[in-house]
């Protein structure tokens, strides 16, 4: 005995709920990379100084909270002003620093490069 298909019947999908523009905004959040630099140590006590300032305005910042705000204060100034900014800063060799381990410590160790 053969069976007959089923009669197939098109179920109606539901409208989509309209979003809204709150939820809009806060599903899109922005790519986020992870980097790592070499700064001076002089410099690095300066961001130190930025978060105890920010501190004591009761405005707590973190790290990269400095340096994001310190990019949207370069992104905003006129090209001869960041030329001015750049050239305030020296250049550094790029890369990790080499660690100061004594002598004695690498005695009999192979020493990666």
């Amino acid at each position: 005995m053969k069976r007959a298909a089923a009669p197939t019947t098109a179920k109606a999908k539901p409208a989509p709920a309209p979003v809204s523009p709150a939820k809009e905004a806060r599903a899109k959040k922005p790519k986020l990379v992870r980097d790592s630099f070499t700064i001076p140590k002089d410099e690095y006590a300066v961001i130190e100084t930025l978060k105890q300032r920010a501190d004591s305005l009761a405005q707590p910042a973190k790290k990269s909270e400095l340096l994001r705000a310190g990019l949207k204060l370069l992104a905003g100034l006129p090209d001869a002003a960041l030329r001015t900014a750049l050239q305030a800063v020296p250049s550094i060799k790029t890369g990790r620093p080499k660690a100061d381990v004594p002598a004695t410590k690498t005695a009999g160790k192979a020493v990666r490069k």
